[in-house]
């Protein structure tokens, strides 16, 4: 097994198909299909099943696709740092964050590493949590900030804080400092799709729903939209806390249900120990504690209406 062989294999595995994939590598298809069956004979097990179009997984081929994407995304950056040449310090370390926390956490974390930092670049990747941990799992970055993830067996997860939603909204929808999950069921909402399954997992127990009008997985754009008055949305505090109050904007309580998210820190497994990627964790978290003292992730004082 090598990597050319790999890198084959994952090809096919992503096309759906021998024809698609020799087309996307630029290989001859009798040769992508050499190379195929003698990774079969060589692992000894069939990692595709041939269907009359294509080709699906076999669950022996399942699991060597999983472990194939590792493997490639750590020879990428073995070969990256070997580019950088010898007794070269300088090294690349990438955080991935969503659009929720990072106009919250990473001016100040970037700041901080500016500051404290001698030899390595750090630079910083934006999207939402299931885009960030499949960047992270084929190696586009090296840690990750998340929302809620599931137990994987090769990510180290470790949690943050806890932080509660807040209904934002324009004042002339006449919400109070307080509405119920009852009274949520009326409000015309604009959600991400991410917080739209998040709440909604939490209010099922209550068997309260959520009036969405539109998922919109744009932050900003939600953001604007509700100021023009017609909708309202949920959203972790921070969103909203980090900014200036808009004398137009009034941030809502919901009670009777504890709505909020669980961020955590992720890194690949195998990475733990990095030396570098130790020091980054080290400034994140002092600048977590930061933005925890100042209140950003807090309901205290949480409506600003008559602001």
């Amino acid at each position: 097994m090598n990597l050319r062989a790999l890198r084959y294999f994952v090809a096919i595995a992503d096309a759906g198909s021998l024809t698609a994939a020799s087309a996307s590598i630029r290989i001859a298809q009798p040769a992508l299909t050499r190379q195929l069956r003698e990774l079969e004979a060589d692992l000894e097990v069939q990692l595709f099943q041939r269907l009359p179009r294509g080709v699906r997984l076999t669950q022996a081929g399942v699991t060597l696709y999983e472990s194939a994407k590792r493997i490639l995304a750590e020879a990428q950056r073995v070969r990256q740092q070997l580019a950088q040449g010898k007794g070269q310090a300088s090294r690349t370390v990438t955080l991935g964050a969503s659009p929720t926390l990072a106009r919250v956490l990473l001016p100040g974390l970037f700041e901080s590493c500016h500051r404290s930092l001698e030899g390595i670049h750090f630079q910083t990747r934006e999207a939402f949590t299931p885009t960030l941990l499949d960047w992270l799992d084929r190696g586009i970055i090296d840690m990750a900030v998340v929302t809620n993830p599931q137990m994987r067996r090769e990510l180290a997860l470790q949690p943050l804080l806890g932080e509660p939603f807040v209904l934002a909204g324009h004042r002339g929808l006449g919400i109070g400092p307080v509405i119920s999950a009852e009274q949520l069921e009326q409000v015309p909402l604009l959600m991400t799709s991410l917080h739209r399954g998040l709440i909604e997992q939490q209010l099922m127990p209550l068997g309260r729903k959520l009036r969405v009008e539109a998922e919109i997985d744009s932050v900003d754009s939600i953001c604007e939209l509700i100021q023009r008055g017609q909708w309202a949305t949920l959203m972790p505090v921070s969103v909203f806390k980090s900014q200036h109050a808009d004398s137009q904007l009034a941030l809502t309580e919901v009670s009777g249900v504890q709505l909020n998210r669980l961020l955590v820190l992720a890194t690949r497994m195998e990475a733990q120990g990095n030396p570098t990627l130790a020091v980054i964790q080290e400034l994140l978290l002092a600048e977590f504690s930061r933005l925890t003292q100042g209140g950003i992730f807090s309901l205290a004082k949480v409506s600003v209406r008559g602001a």
